[in-house]
């Protein structure tokens, strides 16, 4: 059985949580919700039976090795300023890493210690960065094989304000 860990309970991990435990029984994989608020992972995975939930802080180093070192990939939904934290941990416990952030410089220079380490990390999975970059990708590679050239490319992203912030007349 995989093992997969997810980090952080927060409002932008409701869908990808949603869609780990929906496959989880198809992918035979158990999926570990961690929060500093346990009650906040509890309430992610909705007793559903491939679900378990943990408080995890990382800035507790104990904590953050254990939770890490007992499964086979890391989904770190934490704030940038931590996946150092839990990268290098993964190249440890040579563990997958998916992050939604952008590729820091202090990430970038892990590249051949996760190479080392025969582990993947796919870094910049989200909206923005990730879907962004991919859909652009397909319109800029379609260009480009009938001949076109790229001489300008912009991307521009946002969101949509949460109901209970909605306060603008």
């Amino acid at each position: 059985m995989k093992k997969i860990l997810v980090l952080g309970a927060g409002r932008s991990t409701s869908v990808l949580i949603h869609y780990l435990l929906e496959h989880a029984t198809q992918w035979n994989a158990l999926i570990t919700v961690g929060d500093q608020s346990y009650e906040a992972a509890l309430a992610k995975i909705q007793n559903h039976v491939s679900g378990n939930a943990i408080a995890f802080d990382a800035m507790n180093e104990d904590m953050r090795k254990k939770g890490i070192a007992a499964h086979d990939i890391i989904v770190s939904m934490l704030p940038a300023a931590l996946h150092l934290l839990v990268a290098q941990d993964c190249i440890k416990f040579k563990k997958h890493l998916v992050t939604a952030s952008y590729v820091s410089p202090e990430m970038q220079l892990l590249n051949e210690e996760v190479k080392k380490a025969g582990v993947l990390f796919m870094c910049e999975m989200g909206l923005d960065p990730g879907i962004d970059h991919m859909s652009a990708m397909k319109i800029i590679h379609g260009i480009q094989m009938k001949g076109g050239e790229i001489t300008l490319f912009k991307s521009g992203t946002g969101g949509l304000i949460a109901p209970e912030s909605d306060d603008n007349p």
